[in-house]
């Protein structure tokens, strides 16, 4: 049974993060996805856009996969939050752990047990169906350095 990280871990986590891919993050102003990652960027975060068919959002540079991130900014990389339906998120479990990433967050309602799990069975840091950004601000996190 899947069970999230502690508040405590998930601080930790949120104070050490530097870099967050955002798969699913639409262009769209009005998109949940969108709101949270540029609430994010501007607490000094870099957000890296993982979408099909868009060029940028936000300013940063978009990527149709996380395989298509090069790799310099790839290492960068410190946490893979999910924008997705629960059904599309194994196989972004499977590119995170083909390519090493370190942590996967799956934000509110993208509940896939079996995903997050196999994601902890391969070393990943896993948070499932909770907000990046309602965290951020419920534990008065201090922005990025740098």
């Amino acid at each position: 049974m899947f069970r999230n990280p502690d508040e405590t871990e998930i601080a930790t986590l949120l104070t050490r993060t530097r870099v967050i891919a955002v798969v699913g993050l639409s262009p769209n102003p009005a998109r949940p996805s969108y709101q949270v990652a540029k609430a994010m960027q501007s607490q000094g975060y870099r957000i890296i856009p993982v979408r099909p068919a868009v060029q940028e959002v936000l300013g940063e540079k978009a990527y149709a996969t996380l395989h298509d991130v090069p790799e310099a900014v790839l290492r960068q990389i410190d946490v893979v939050d999910v924008f997705r339906n629960p059904e599309q998120v194994m196989p972004v479990v499977e590119d995170c752990l083909a390519l090493n990433l370190p942590t996967l967050w799956l934000q509110d309602g993208v509940v896939n047990e079996s995903a997050a799990l196999r994601a902890q069975a391969g070393g990943m840091q896993v948070v499932m169906n909770r907000c990046v950004w309602r965290d951020y601000m419920r534990l008065r996190i201090e922005p990025p350095a740098g």
